[in-house]
């Protein structure tokens, strides 16, 4: 049945072709930037984890130019550029000497101290603080478990490589939960100098008087002693 003028009024006209036309050019091209921020997103990859900035340890640290192993434990206080590393006895090795370690980064300073004669030594430190994290410019490099079913954990793994530079200088492991440190390598002439693994990390440090030297220090040496007789 024929449609009245006033029922054909009511309707009101159609959309032009050509609006019709924009609004779906305009719709594509909403369309394509969705999909193309998206991929961008997904082609940045994880971004680095924060780290705890205080924490208290143990460490193991193989020296590869010496083929030595070094086990400490360690309190890590970042917001004030503190390190303190208490050289473990495993055990009683001739002519062996232990230490403590008190790096105090805001001073440039760090105090060595012998275990059992408490004998110590005031040494400038020439090197910036370098933290234990996972720096903002990083790159990653993969992410894989620790372990085995029903006994693992997930890291992620950076490194400093950068792509003008294939080879890397530095390459860290940390959890992916809570940020910890697991692993850290450093590389220098194509060749590995030191590897430090990290376990058993406690949050906070217990008690900050170990950032402070003994009494002895205040008549300290300034050379480094040896650890060998």
């Amino acid at each position: 049945m024929a449609r009245g003028a006033g029922e054909l009024r009511l309707l009101g006209p159609g959309p032009e072709p050509g609006r019709l036309l924009l609004l779906l050019l305009l719709l594509l091209l909403l369309g394509g930037l969705l999909v193309r921020s998206g991929g961008a997103a997904a082609a940045a990859g994880p971004e680095p984890c924060q780290a705890p900035r205080q924490w208290e340890g143990r460490t193991v640290s193989y020296e590869h130019g010496t083929g030595r192993n070094r086990r400490a434990a360690v309190s890590y206080d970042g917001p004030n550029q503190r390190l303190r590393i208490l050289e473990e006895r495993k055990a009683l090795i001739p002519c062996k000497k232990f230490f403590e370690y008190i790096l105090l980064y805001k001073d440039a300073v760090m105090f060595q101290i012998e275990q059992v004669t408490k004998l110590c030594s005031k040494i400038a430190l020439t090197e910036p603080w370098d933290p234990y994290d996972i720096p903002a410019n990083s790159t990653y490099e993969d992410q894989y478990y620790i372990g085995g079913p029903g006994d693992e954990i997930m890291v992620q793994e950076w490194s400093d490589r950068k792509p003008a530079r294939k080879l890397e200088s530095w390459v860290g492991v940390y959890t992916v939960k809570d940020c910890y440190p697991v692993q850290e390598t450093y590389m220098k002439n194509y060749s590995v100098t030191t590897s430090t693994r990290f376990f058993d990390l406690q949050l906070g440090i217990a008690d900050p008087s170990v950032f402070t030297p003994p009494s002895t220090c205040q008549t300290a040496q300034t050379r480094k002693m040896k650890d060998e007789c």
